[in-house]
Formats: C-alpha cells, structure tokens, sequence
C-alpha cells in the first residue's frame, strides 16, 4: 500500500501533494479519505504526523476503544492521539490541507517527507528526517535482529 519516501512542499494554506501512488491507492480504496493524527508514540525529536485510510483508521479505534478506561496511560494515549486526529479528504489536485494544530505540533515548514509505512503513511519536517534518519542509521545495531525475524 503505502512504500517509498517522497518529497513535497507545504504551500502557504497549509496543503501538501499526495504522492501518485499514494493517492491512487486512496481513491480507490476509501475515496480519498484519510485521518491524520499525531504520532503519540514518537520519541523525543522524533515529532511527525501519521495518515491513515479510513478503514485502516475505523480498525485503529475499535482496538483504542477497548483500552481499560481506568487506566491513565490510556486516557493520555487517546486524549492525544484520537483527540488530535482529524479526518481530511484529498481535494481535486490531490492535495491535503494540514490544520495549523498538527503543522505546529510536527513543526512542519516548507519542505516535507513522507514516509510510507505499508497501511499508513508518516509525514515529516524534511530536516528533521534527515536527522533522525542519520541517528537511526548511527545507532543501527539496536534493530538489526529484527531483520532477522522477517527477512
């Protein structure tokens, strides 16, 4: 579904391309419509948004749903991350408006990545990206046994 890292730019209204390949896969399989939300599970300096399909969101909050409602952890975790969430569709030019609420909180400028995640998408401050992925890569010995699980 969703591979790759692409490149685009945010425009003065806030509004960012989808990739072709992307938007394809979108509109034909839940018309264009998307929730992006914050990544509540992000590290510090790892801030970024995450974009799911319709569908692949309703599955998301059924299992959110039945966290224990006693539980703090669980109420934090959907204050921020169900709470933040806001449900956007592609417009005629393949274009999503990014609110100024999850701009700010990504501290999303001009240029933007997006990072495909096979049933959701990430979008990221473009230099931020580059910094993460170079610590990433620095640090690499800490998930090299996952490879071996999968590959």
């Amino acid at each position: 579904m969703f591979r790759g890292t692409h490149r685009h730019s945010l425009d003065s209204k806030g509004r960012m391309n989808v990739p072709a390949r992307f938007r394809d896969w979108l509109n034909a399989h839940c018309d264009g419509q998307l929730i992006v939300t914050i990544d509540a599970q992000s590290q510090p300096g790892e801030r970024c948004l995450v974009a799911y399909p319709l569908p692949t969101w309703e599955k998301v909050e059924r299992r959110i749903a039945e966290l224990p409602s006693n539980s703090v952890a669980a109420r934090q975790f959907q204050r921020l991350f169900v709470g933040q969430s806001e449900e956007i569709r592609l417009d005629a030019q393949a274009r999503i408006l990014l609110s100024p609420n999850l701009r700010k909180f990504a501290e999303l400028d001009k240029e933007l990545v997006l990072v495909g995640q096979i049933d959701k998408f990430e979008i990221w401050d473009a230099a931020r990206w580059e910094t993460c992925q170079e610590n990433w890569l620095a640090s690499a010995d800490g998930f090299a046994s996952l490879g071996d699980l999968v590959l």
